[in-house]
């Protein structure tokens, strides 16, 4: 039996850990996740195309600047306001805020900060702005299984937004 390498048309398991320009883990998956290569997943800073060629225990890690990430943190989209102006179901960090625009289009924010009678929310991501770097372990590579690219990777739940796991 010869080891598979990664390349389009194979079944492609991993995990990763992504850690933020301080060194913190922001986010880390222990539980594989799955996807056939060359179908429309994309994975965060194009790390589809830096496992590409690798074979199972191989690991890869790559810096993202934040236009391949979450995106550069927006200022217009950051508000604040006097806490008594806010109503009190929101009065507490993490709050979900659900706001509409004038073209009746809504966005999450959450309250990042109150302060000194002042409470800010921000509907950036939290990794908005952030240099990261993702590291991952191939655990999995095998030929897809016939119709394996519609259940798999983004497939595999449902999500609002773009195809691609970021």
């Amino acid at each position: 039996m010869t080891e598979e390498i990664i390349q389009p048309g194979k079944y492609v398991a991993l995990i990763y850990t992504i850690i933020d320009d301080h060194d913190e883990v922001v986010e880390q998956h222990d539980v594989p996740l799955g996807f056939v290569y060359g179908s429309d997943t994309e994975l965060i800073g194009s790390m589809d195309k830096a496992v590409a060629g690798k074979r199972v225990g191989d690991q890869v890690e790559v810096r993202v600047p934040p236009e391949q990430a979450f995106g550069p943190h927006d200022p217009d989209l950051t508000f604040t306001d006097n806490v008594e102006n806010v109503p009190p179901q929101f009065r507490t960090l993490g709050a979900e805020v659900q706001m509409q625009n004038d073209q009746g289009e809504t966005k999450l924010f959450y309250v990042t900060k109150i302060e000194d009678g002042m409470l800010t929310v921000d509907g950036n991501h939290p990794l908005a702005g952030k240099e990261l770097t993702v590291k991952v372990t191939i655990t999995e590579v095998r030929d897809a299984k016939p119709g394996e690219e519609e259940i798999s990777g983004i497939h595999a739940v449902e999500m609002p937004g773009p195809n691609s796991i970021n």
